[in-house]
Formats: C-alpha cells, structure tokens, sequence
C-alpha cells in the first residue's frame, strides 16, 4: 500500500531530521584531522555532484534565469559562511549544543520576514521569539566559559541561514527545488574552491588543506553524501506535504543530534543545556503554530548547514 502525499511528506521530514544529524557528526569527526574549509569544500562539492545526477534523472536542470544568477551567488555565499561558522564550531562544541543554539533560526527568520518582506508579526510571536532566545543564552552563557568566542557561531550559522531561507522564499516558487540545491551547491563550490587555492601556502589554519588519510576520507565522504540525501529529502517533503505541517518536525533534529553525540562522542547535555533546549522547542513550536494558524506557510529549516 503506498502511503498518501501528505504522510509521504512526513515520513520524508523525518528522514531528513535523521540524516542531517549525522552530516554534522561526520563533519566534526573529520574536524579533529582536516582544516574547516577542506571540509566545506567535500561537503558542497560532492552535493552539487548528486544532486546534479538527480537533476538530471528529475529532468529539473534547466538553467537559471539572469535574474536569478545574483541570488544564487549570495545563497551560496551565505550557507558558505553557515557552514564554516557550524563545522567550525563543532569541532569543539557538543553536537546537541551547537545545534540547539542553531534553533534560533527560526525566531531571527521571523524577525527578517518582518523587517525585509514586510510580513506581520504579533506581540505573541515577538515574545515566543524572546522565550527561545532567552533559552539559547542558557546554552550560550556556560559554554562561552567553556569553548570561548566560538560558542557565538552556531549563532553566525542562525543568521546566516535565516537569511538564505529570506532569500530563498524569493526563488524558490520558479525554480524546480532540487535545481534549486544543485545551482546553490555549485555556488558554493565555486567560491570555496579558490579560497582554498589563495591560501594553500598561508597560515590561514581554517582554509589549509592536506591530503586526508585513513577514516578521514570516510568523514568527508559522508558529509557530501549525507548533505545531499537529507537536502533531498527535505525538498521532496516540502512537494508532498504543506511546510506548516512538516515544519515543527525539524526539532527531531535536536533529539537525534543529542543521541549521536552521547554514543559517538560520550556528550550530554547538563539540565542547564535542556532547559535552554526545552525553551527553544517550545517557542519555537509555537511560532510555528501561530504562523499556522494566521495562514502563512513557512520554510522549514535545513541543516546548516544546510
């Protein structure tokens, strides 16, 4: 029996919210040998490969318009600077910390819809916004004592990312979604790629490359691949079922992430960092449902990086 579009959406949102996580657990394993922007670089360059093979088998690689080239250059650049600034953090960060603070995502998003897109926001969800950053510093404060200023980039990540998702309200309604990925993805590749290559003989430590050996290859392998299943899943979910529904879905993101970082890494959250979280879900949720219920259609969240 083949399930309905709407529960294919769902079952689709959570494979999404499975393997984002493991993205990102790749992407600090290969952090403890290989330099941020190799990483990056693996991470946007195996994407844009797949996805144009599932472009091309989806008959959606047409391409862009002119009009469209700028946005695709600072959708790119801005997921570029999402993705160094996560992975960077990562690497020293737990994965459930990091990606709680993330989760601020949706509340900045809100925020830009208003102040860019001219949408209406309501004192309800301004003070939904207020709960869930207020449960991001319970996460921050600690860790800043901990990690230092690199506990500030998950929050880089958020607002790099809100911004994309502005954008990309702009683009996506013409643009065939995993087109839409695979322009993105090559984007970034084009930018990352020279970056490297100006700074191969510097002391830049984020942008040095080396050869990878051993595991280091599966690490980043897996990144790319992981990168583009779960942003392919998060597309085809988007096609079968309505953002709102599948919206409030991204949250599964943190209880997965929690467990990959508890068994792969021996990380766990202190009650501190869980209230910070539970606040987060909460607010967040609730923004979710109001939009729901003004008639709006919100973008789910991608992994960061996404």
């Amino acid at each position: 029996m083949t399930p309905d579009r709407p529960l294919l959406g769902i079952l689709l949102m959570i494979g999404f919210t499975a393997t984002a996580p493991i993205m990102d657990s790749f992407a600090k394993l290969a952090a403890s040998s290989i330099a941020v922007g190799q990483i990056v670089a693996f991470r946007f360059g195996l994407q844009a490969a797949l996805l144009l093979l599932a472009a091309a088998v989806l008959s959606q690689l047409a391409w862009p318009a002119r009009r469209d080239w700028a946005l695709h250059v600072l959708r790119a650049a801005l997921i570029l600077i999402a993705t160094g600034a996560f992975f960077t953090a990562l690497g020293v960060m737990p994965l459930a910390d990091a990606m709680a603070i993330f989760f601020v995502e949706p509340f900045i998003l809100t925020l830009l819809g208003a102040l860019v897109l001219g949408e209406s926001i309501g004192w309800r969800r301004i003070g939904a916004c207020a709960v869930g950053f207020a449960g991001a510093l319970l996460i921050i404060r600690p860790s800043l004592a901990v990690f230092g200023p690199v506990a500030m980039l998950p929050l880089v990540t958020a607002f790099c990312f809100a911004s994309y998702m502005v954008l990309t309200r702009r683009i996506a309604r013409r643009v065939p979604p995993v087109a839409l990925q695979f322009w993105t993805a090559l984007a970034a590749t084009a930018l990352i790629l020279p970056l490297l290559w100006l700074a191969r003989d510097s002391e830049v430590a984020p942008l040095l490359t080396r050869t990878p050996e051993g595991w280091a290859w599966v690490w980043l392998i897996g990144v790319g691949v992981m990168a583009a299943v779960s942003h392919l899943m998060i597309s085809f979910a988007l096609k079968f079922a309505p953002a709102a529904t599948i919206a409030p879905l991204q949250y599964l993101e943190i209880v997965v992430a929690t467990l990959l970082g508890y068994y792969i890494f021996a990380d766990l959250p202190d009650l501190q960092t869980l209230l910070g979280i539970l606040l987060i879900v909460a607010s967040g949720l609730y923004v979710f449902l109001r939009e729901r219920r003004l008639e709006r259609d919100p973008l789910p969240a991608a992994p960061p990086p996404a």
